[in-house]
């Protein structure tokens, strides 16, 4: 039997485990109690914790409720202040400069008041500068000073307009280090303006054209005139000394003036000489005098040791003329501005003047409005200038040099004075030799009596030289008379030029593709014949006696390159409309 079996023992044994069970069973029915009146409180809190959080959640809901009822209200009022503030700015709407933009700051004690700091902008209307609102509908950081604004009628800022394109045109003549210009009107008369946005970033010049609004103070675009680009042509020319026949005498001489001094300036500085500043080329017309300046400028480049070509800026001397007092001094400064520019580069620079007799005429002379009285000094002070400069040089052309003022051709300017001739006829055989080439066609028969193309070519060079240079009768044009009675006949041989030359071989090929026309492109027919450049030969004696029968007999010895005595008549001796007429020196 168990020993705690209350079954067991004696009764009082028993009713004291009984009482040991009870009181057992009393401790942990307290305990149970305990814990059910935790789970009770517990419980209770938990309830109490649910009502709350439910009362929160009905109380979030109407606040959100209230909220997106306000949201809707606030939009539409904000709805509603837009739409009347958009209607405020109906047009019409004045347009304005805007100069600068200012944002919202804390004041200067002392200085200003709240009311100038609050932001707003400068703008420039009708000449009046004011401080004006921006819009709110604005994003005052997007304004750019020197654009065109819009302002409504309260002259508030509320839009942004297309730049202004028109304007004063005003010529730049300084670039300070701010950035702002110097710009000179007429009478020279001088301002300083801001640049626009569009010209913010601009590489401007002495000399560039800009619109400017002139009751602002901006400078609004450039403008590119083609009154001077027109007669100034910048360009690195392909013409070599080798293109150029007939002249070797006058070549060796303008390289040893020109290459020598670029590509040498130690020697010659060693030896205390100065480079020259010019060449004049003068003689008749048509005998490569622009071609030498062009293959001075080729030859420098192809000589020169800098990694720049050489420049050579074309100057078109008639077009160069302007009937406004000082426009033609204005643009010879920019020229010379534009070649100073170019050689400070270090890119060798060769101002060529064309025709230079009608620019810089004698003057007093009288023989035109004087205009040369200013346009001469502006040239010699520019070819004055650019001794500081040794890799620019002038070379001046023209067929006439004795109407060009001494001052120019005083040693220091144009210092080296060559004169083209008309070609003899080696030289002439030598030009024609650059224009009929091996790449033109000859005639098969041609070919075949010469025995080869290279003979052929050389044979129809030699009979067009006897033609050219033929004096009989047939090639005599007129018969010249000089103020001591003396007389000299005039033929054909004594006018051939490079341009008679390259004349006569465009003429043959173009009576060779006549030719060949005709026979419906028979390639029997295709080439240039000796037939086609004799009958040129005499297209061009024709030419010249017709030319020789509309001048004076003094006219046509200054323009022609004549070096024999005064000439007082000039009888046509060719069978033209004109052959036997008879005139004088004046008629």
């Amino acid at each position: 039997m168990s020993q705690n079996d209350p079954t067991t023992g004696t009764a009082e044994e028993r009713a004291a485990e009984l009482g040991r069970m009870l009181a057992d069973a009393q401790g942990t029915a307290e305990r149970l109690r305990l814990q059910l009146e935790s789970a009770q409180r517990h419980a209770s809190k938990q309830s109490e914790l649910r009502r709350a959080a439910e009362a929160q959640l009905q109380t979030a809901g109407r606040n959100n409720r209230r909220m997106v009822e306000l949201l809707e209200d606030t939009r539409e009022e904000i709805t509603t202040l837009k739409d009347a503030l958009e209607a405020t700015t109906r047009p019409p709407f004045l347009y304005a400069l805007l100069e600068q933009v200012h944002l919202p700051r804390q004041p200067r004690e002392g200085v200003e008041s709240a009311a100038v700091v609050r932001g707003g902008a400068d703008v420039v209307l009708n000449g009046r500068r004011m401080r004006v609102a921006v819009s709110p509908l604005l994003d005052a950081t997007k304004l750019v000073p020197g654009s065109e604004v819009l302002l409504d009628e309260t002259q508030s800022v509320v839009g942004i307009a297309d730049s202004v394109r028109a304007g004063q045109i005003l010529r730049v003549k300084e670039v300070l280090d701010s950035g702002d210009l110097v710009v000179a009107g007429a009478a020279d008369e001088e301002r300083v303006v801001r640049r626009s946005p569009a010209l913010a970033e601009a590489d401007l010049r002495h000399g560039d054209a800009v619109t400017v609004d002139p009751r602002q103070e901006w400078a609004l675009q450039t403008v590119v005139l083609s009154e001077v680009e027109d007669v100034l042509l910048e360009q690195t020319p392909d013409v070599s000394f080798a293109d150029i026949g007939g002249l070797g005498a006058q070549i060796e001489r303008i390289r040893e003036a020109v290459e020598v001094p670029f590509l040498h300036p130690g020697l010659y500085a060693e030896h205390g000489l100065r480079a020259p500043k010019g060449i004049m080329l003068y003689g008749p017309p048509g005998t490569g005098k622009t071609m030498l300046a062009k293959a001075v400028a080729s030859s420098l480049s192809a000589r020169s040791t800098a990694q720049q070509p050489a420049v050579f800026l074309n100057i078109k001397g008639p077009e160069l003329l302007n009937k406004y007092v000082g426009e033609t001094e204005r643009h010879i400064r920019i020229i010379f501005e534009r070649a100073r520019e170019k050689a400070s580069a270090g890119a060798p620079v060769v101002v060529f003047f064309d025709e230079m007799e009608s620019l810089f005429r004698t003057r007093g002379s009288g023989v035109s409005s004087d205009v040369e009285t200013t346009i001469v000094p502006q040239l010699l002070a520019e070819i004055d200038g650019v001794e500081s400069l040794g890799n620019v040089i002038v070379i001046g052309a023209s067929n006439r040099e004795d109407m060009i003022d001494p001052a120019v051709l005083r040693p220091g300017r144009l210092d080296v004075k060559v004169r083209i001739d008309r070609p003899d006829r080696t030289g002439a055989a030598e030009i024609m030799g650059k224009h009929l080439t091996a790449a033109i066609p000859l005639h098969d028969e041609e070919v075949e009596d010469a025995g080869s193309a290279e003979q052929a070519r050389a044979d129809l060079i030699e009979r067009t030289m006897d033609a050219l240079y033929e004096r009989s009768p047939r090639t005599a044009l007129a018969e010249l008379t000089d103020a001591a009675g003396g007389t000299a006949v005039l033929y054909l041989a004594d006018l051939v030029s490079g341009a008679v030359v390259a004349d006569v071989v465009d003429r043959a090929k173009r009576h060779a593709v006549r030719d060949l026309l005709a026979a419906g492109e028979d390639p029997a027919a295709r080439g240039v014949r000796a037939v086609h450049l004799l009958k040129a030969v005499d297209g061009v004696l024709a030419d010249q006696a017709d030319l020789l029968a509309t001048v004076s007999p003094a006219e046509w010895a200054r323009t022609s390159g004549w070096r024999g005595p005064h000439l007082t008549g000039l009888t046509m001796l060719t069978g033209s409309s004109s052959g036997g007429v008879a005139r004088e020196a004046g008629a």
